[in-house]
């Protein structure tokens, strides 16, 4: 089974697509990852129009089965979690479209799930992530500088996290 994952965002939306473990194999495969990038110049509705389509182009390209997301977090800035919140609903509305089941993971979840702890931070979730699952594919990218962004190993958490909760969560 292939389970999209996105760690939404609207400047940078966190994406991967994982395969579960077949019989004999001992992690999940993580086919594709990526961050999807907007620019602060452009108006939100043109940000929210680019998330839409990078998402539509990689649930054409990969057929996921099912799509998880972290569940919004709402901070003290209630203005970033409408943007953020707007950036969720364009992914929800292409995963519909395509009908796609969509599951939702708070960020507890996903911590206690990769890490085993609740409160764990970004560095013992990413060390974390890399020991469950080979991120080689993303790492191998042609830029020899490049460097996974936290939010592309919080969208493989997010898959990670489905793949291991699977017939045990609702949608």
């Amino acid at each position: 089974m292939k389970i999209l994952s996105i760690d939404p965002g609207y400047e940078r939306l966190g994406v991967a697509v994982i395969e579960t473990k077949f019989a004999g194999q001992k992690k999940e495969n993580l086919l594709f990852s990526d961050c999807i990038t907007t620019s602060p110049k452009l108006p939100h509705h043109k940000r929210l129009l680019i998330i839409g389509e990078a998402v539509a182009e990689i649930i054409e390209t990969w057929q996921p089965e099912e799509l998880a997301i972290e569940a919004l977090f709402f901070n003290d800035n209630q203005k970033t979690a409408i943007l953020v919140a707007q950036a969720l609903g364009v992914v929800a509305y292409e995963a519909a479209r395509k009908n796609i089941p969509l599951f939702s993971y708070t960020p507890m979840q996903v911590k206690v799930a990769v890490t085993s702890y609740g409160r764990s931070n970004k560095s013992q979730v990413q060390s974390m992530v890399e020991r469950l699952i080979d991120v080689a594919p993303a790492k191998s990218r042609k830029d020899k500088h490049f460097k996974m962004l936290d939010d592309e190993y919080d969208a493989i958490a997010i898959g990670l996290t489905h793949a291991a909760s699977r017939g045990t969560v609702r949608r």
